[in-house]
């Protein structure tokens, strides 16, 4: 299974165009969408490319392969313009068993302002998940990949952002054979 990992597209039209590329290169088999797709938010400034309409008429034609969760920034509105369920808090899928995970592996996507490791601004709450899970989370802006420092059996992954990033990178990940990797949007 190969997913293409996204947050925090904050209605930045160029990047998400540069998005649907990556996701045209990558053939992914789900586009995961962790919150905040097109609205900036009020602690955010304006991306210079801002075109929300533009990021809903690239993101619809995908609908089928996309699973995504509320961020901070979704409103019921934005539920009303796009065409795949966005306003889940958390959504859950099991990797199969593999070499390095026999039971399979359990994958939480959230945004990390309901549920996350507390890494960098994403809020200390973390489900309880089996041993060896991943906990996928956006909202800090910020790539992460690396053990939880309060549940070091649990893998924290953070893809940055394509929108606002706050490490100077625009980003994404990919999530393949049981691994995680940061890819940079150009």
């Amino acid at each position: 299974m190969k997913l293409l990992i996204a947050s925090d597209i904050h209605g930045a039209a160029s990047w998400c165009r540069k998005l649907m590329d990556a996701i045209d290169d990558q053939q992914p088999d789900r586009v995961v969408l962790l919150g905040d797709l097109l609205y900036h938010g009020p602690r955010n400034d304006l991306p210079a490319d801002y075109a929300p309409k533009e990021v809903i008429a690239m993101l619809n034609p995908i609908a089928e392969q996309v699973i995504a969760v509320r961020g901070n920034c979704e409103a019921e509105v934005d539920q009303m313009v796009l065409n795949f369920p966005c306003m889940a808090d958390y959504d859950v899928m099991w990797d199969a068993p593999s070499a390095d995970y026999p039971s399979g592996r359990e994958l939480f996507f959230t945004h990390g302002h309901v549920w996350g490791p507390g890494i960098h601004n994403s809020v200390d709450h973390m489900p309880t998940l089996p041993d060896g899970a991943a906990i996928v989370y956006g909202h800090t802006h910020k790539k992460v990949s690396r053990p939880s420092d309060s549940h070091p059996v649990i893998w924290c992954f953070n893809p940055g952002s394509v929108g606002i990033p706050k490490d100077g990178t625009h980003s994404y990940g990919i999530y393949q054979d049981g691994h995680f990797e940061h890819v940079l949007l150009q």
